[in-house]
């Protein structure tokens, strides 16, 4: 097989959806759609134990949120939820006044004070140990999970895991500005199935 030197690119290596969810000062919820996440090893209470890294690009109010309380949630985006992550990740929080117009199930997290979504199959609970610029726009947050919530039926070992993980239904974006699932369905481009939600 051969292969050819090209431009710096992830094209194809998709990444998995996240919502992450924050508070603003009057403790209202807001949610951002993220994608440059993965996981580590870091040292925490009891020694180390299964981090995550979240790459956050661009100056937005989620970043900012996160910064400042030190603490998010990202919740697995699936595709029913994808109209809403895809609304969330084409409209500006700084410049739209009533983004949270459109809202998913919202449930106080178990362990940290962070909103997450009912919605969604799995959810992480975050709390920043560290961040580092790494350019312009920029930050790498990495982060201690405190706490992960599984829908129940995902966790019965006698279902075959990739049947688990088909019934989880998780939304992948690549290089080409596109949303597909895992088994190759084509769900459009960045800012299409948000039409979904608006058009109600």
């Amino acid at each position: 097989m051969a292969k050819v030197n090209h431009n710096f690119s992830n094209d194809f290596c998709p990444q998995t959806l996240f919502l992450y969810g924050t508070k603003k000062e009057d403790g209202t919820p807001d949610f951002g759609l993220f994608c440059w996440f993965s996981y580590i090893h870091t040292e925490a209470e009891g020694g180390a134990h299964l981090g995550v890294m979240a790459c956050i690009g661009e100056d937005k109010l989620t970043k900012d949120l996160v910064r400042k309380n030190g603490v998010f949630s990202a919740n697995l985006v699936t595709e029913k939820l994808l109209p809403l992550a895809d609304y969330y990740g084409t409209t500006s929080g700084r410049n739209t006044k009533d983004k949270m117009k459109f809202m998913p199930t919202v449930e106080q997290g178990k362990v940290l004070d962070v909103p997450t979504i009912a919605e969604s199959p799995v959810t992480y609970e975050l709390k920043v140990r560290k961040e580092i610029h790494l350019a312009e726009g920029s930050d790498l947050f990495i982060c201690e999970i405190c706490n992960v919530s599984v829908e129940e039926t995902l966790l019965d070992k006698s279902v075959p895991f990739i049947d688990r993980l088909k019934k989880a239904s998780p939304v992948i974006t690549c290089g080409e500005t596109t949303y597909e699932s895992i088994d190759g369905r084509y769900f459009g481009k960045w800012g299409e199935p948000r039409k979904k939600l608006t058009e109600k």
